[in-house]
């Protein structure tokens, strides 16, 4: 069976090749596993087992972009939770655990699919996004993007480097920043929660209408940029959320 046909249901092992810290409290993993191709979009489940049998699961967004050797989770340490505190606390390159995947066929962007392409992202939820970003800047370079980002602060700001690259590189990708307890970073972002006023605005400067947008972070930061870009004219049918639980960034 060749890696592409391998159920997505069958648990595989991972082997942690690389680490890299991304911000103070998101470090990414990246995985050498048998696992199919992704789409940008997708995630996978991850499963560890204790030496007493218990077993711990969670969904982590995929970040790197489909076909790269090695497979990207940016995983944030919630200091309540059963499986971050292992990737951040334990975890060390060579550490193996289990894997299944890729998942999700709502939320997937492919470079056929076009744009203009909108992404709104709050704290980690900018892992898919960023799959997106980086497809697109390898398969699809023609296609304008704008990723609209809410952190904390400019030190949560997760892949800050390589985004500022991106939107200075001006190849059709544009960023703008929120930060939501901390002063902004550069003079075209924002210091303030991302709502329809600064949306609406931040989209009319951009000065595309989006064939495609794509929403992530948490519940209540979801749904409010969902419902403000449907109330300012985007079909309903054009918006996919992902969203997971916790406080908004």
């Amino acid at each position: 069976m060749s890696r592409d046909a391998e159920p997505v249901s069958a648990w595989r092992e991972a082997t942690i090749e690389r680490i890299v810290v991304r911000t103070p409290r998101v470090k990414s993993f990246f995985l050498r596993t048998p696992l199919a191709h992704h789409v940008a979009g997708q995630h996978v489940d991850v499963r560890l087992t204790a030496e007493d049998g218990y077993q711990a699961q969670r969904a982590y967004s995929i970040a790197s972009a489909p076909g790269e050797d090695a497979m990207e989770l940016a995983i944030e340490e919630l200091r309540d939770g059963e499986v971050s505190p292992y990737f951040h606390e334990v975890a060390q390159v060579g550490d193996r655990f289990e894997v299944r995947g890729p998942l999700g066929g709502h939320f997937i962007w492919r470079a056929r699919d076009g744009g203009p392409l909108l992404l709104v992202g709050g704290g980690s939820g900018v892992a898919p996004l960023m799959a997106m970003a980086r497809h697109r800047a390898q398969a699809a370079p023609d296609v304008p993007a704008l990723l609209v980002y809410s952190s904390r602060t400019w030190e949560d700001v997760i892949f800050r480097d390589e985004l500022l690259r991106a939107h200075d590189a001006r190849n059709g990708f544009d960023l703008v920043l929120t930060t939501t307890r901390g002063p902004r970073g550069r003079p075209q972002d924002h210091e303030r929660r991302l709502d329809a006023t600064l949306l609406s605005a931040i989209m009319g400067r951009w000065g595309h209408a989006p064939a495609h947008a794509y929403v992530c972070g948490a519940d209540t930061f979801v749904e409010a940029v969902t419902a403000a870009l449907v109330r300012d004219g985007i079909p309903a049918a054009q918006v996919r959320a992902e969203r997971y639980g916790g406080p908004a960034s």
